[in-house]
């Protein structure tokens, strides 16, 4: 069951879900397919470590 602070990190999910054969992250959120199968049960600290990989992910790629 997700608690009240779980919700205050919201999935970086657009909608646009495809992943890189190359990279393994997905070309919209640039999430892992283990980080988004298991976003769902991750504590709001671990969501927001992963929502800092993704940044560097991000700026590594431009």
């Amino acid at each position: 069951m997700m608690t009240p602070d779980a919700l205050e990190v919201q999935s970086p999910c657009i909608k646009e879900c495809v992943i890189d054969q190359y990279s393994g992250f997905c070309r919209g959120c640039w999430r892992t397919l283990d980080e988004i199968s298991f976003w769902e049960s991750y504590a709001p600290e671990h969501r927001r470590r992963v929502l800092h990989r993704l940044q560097e992910r991000r700026n590594a790629e431009n």
